[in-house]
């Protein structure tokens, strides 16, 4: 070990974070050491880059394997057991199994998980929510459950089909949505192994796929099976790179869009009342720079995919629409309604320890209140975009 890695890990050691293998671990100039905790634990093959990585006290890095992590936002006892992990947060409680392979954009809410090998880029997973093994899920938001025991999920060997024979990706799927999700009080999703899902998709809550189903369609009324037939023989004429308008395709992004905004809302607003010693400010900071990172994903492959249609009239409404939502600090949605949350919220906040147990607290019709308040911001992201129901 040189005398600068030498150095750098005796700093860390002395601040409380573990290192059994010092020898074995390389740490970037760049990294800040200040934004690692103590009790941090660092095992053999661990790998720190970036200025912006931060790392909270309790995680476990590496137990399952080398662990390489770039720029990324770690909450408090999250563990990443093996594999690559870029651009991304993950809030308390999260974990990811051995040969995780997740890029920019995507966020893990407290204690949602993946087991092993599973790839993620652009992805949310709200509280709880479990991926399997052996699972391609990027361009998607997942929401649903009350608790571990009672959770979302996606079966082993499932993946998000997010880019298309015309070579876009205006393909991201819902699945729950943000005004309910939040909440934390909605029936499961499952979808089950060995199947798919064709972007871009709203699925509800409730829903089941039977394993081995690929799903081609929204799936809207809530508590369903779905099962997947025998594919069909035969073929239609098909040319490559004629797009065609598709209203539930820009409609879908536009709601996608509408939800990524009701969470930034969220994270605005009633996120940051929770800063703490578990949920320091520079957490709560990388929560909004990630997400920004996925809204500009996603009006990036929207533009895209309107500007191969070809139709003018199209890409002028949509470019009058990127503008007027550039700025990402306007308050949307019904202010009135979002005080009235938050002043019910904070009676309950001193009752209680953190976040989760704070909004599991709430009664009904307080819930009901802040997700009137953020469906109100999807309905005006939807309606400005000229695809109002």
């Amino acid at each position: 070990m040189n005398q600068t890695r030498r150095h750098r890990v005796e700093i860390l050691q002395q601040r409380g974070v573990i290192i059994p293998t010092p020898e074995t671990v390389e740490i970037e100039t760049h990294v800040n050491l200040d934004r690692l905790s103590g009790g941090v634990l660092l095992h053999s093959g661990t790998k720190l880059f970036g200025d912006q990585t931060m790392i909270s006290q309790n995680c476990d890095i590496g137990r399952e394997g080398p662990v390489t992590i770039q720029d990324c936002y770690v909450g408090p006892g999250v563990q990443l057991k093996a594999g690559y992990f870029k651009n991304a947060v993950f809030l308390e409680g999260a974990s990811l199994g051995y040969g995780a392979h997740v890029r920019e954009g995507t966020i893990l809410e407290e204690q949602a998980s993946t087991a092993h090998c599973v790839g993620l880029k652009q992805t949310i997973l709200m509280p709880f929510v479990t991926l399997g093994s052996l699972i391609n899920f990027c361009d998607g938001m997942m929401a649903g459950g009350t608790s571990r025991e009672d959770h979302s999920e996606v079966g082993s060997s499932f993946i998000h089909f997010n880019f298309t024979p015309n070579q876009d990706k205006a393909t991201p799927s819902l699945l729950g949505d943000v005004p309910n999700g939040v909440m934390m009080n909605q029936r499961p999703i499952f979808m089950g192994g060995q199947g798919g899902l064709v972007g871009p998709c709203r699925i509800a809550y409730g829903t089941v796929s039977a394993a081995g189903t690929i799903v081609r369609k929204d799936q809207l009324k809530p508590d369903h099976l779905i099962i997947g037939g025998a594919g069909k023989g035969g073929s239609i004429p098909w040319k490559a790179g004629s797009i065609g308008v598709s209203t539930r395709i820009l409609k879908n992004n536009l709601i996608y869009i509408g939800n990524l905004f009701a969470l930034r809302e969220w994270y605005r607003h009633i996120r940051r009342i929770f800063i703490s010693s578990r949920f320091p400010e520079a957490l709560w900071q990388g929560l909004i720079k990630t997400l920004d990172l996925g809204m500009d994903e996603r009006f990036k492959r929207l533009r895209a995919y309107i500007n191969g249609i070809g139709e003018l009239t199209l890409a002028d409404q949509y470019s009058v629409f990127e503008q007027q939502y550039h700025k990402r600090d306007q308050d949307l949605g019904d202010i009135e309604l979002r005080d009235q949350f938050m002043h019910q919220l904070e009676l309950f906040k001193s009752q209680h320890d953190n976040y989760v147990e704070t909004i599991k607290a709430l009664p009904y019709e307080t819930t009901q209140i802040g997700t009137l308040w953020l469906q109100g911001v999807v309905d005006r992201v939807v309606s400005d975009g000229g695809l109002a129901s």
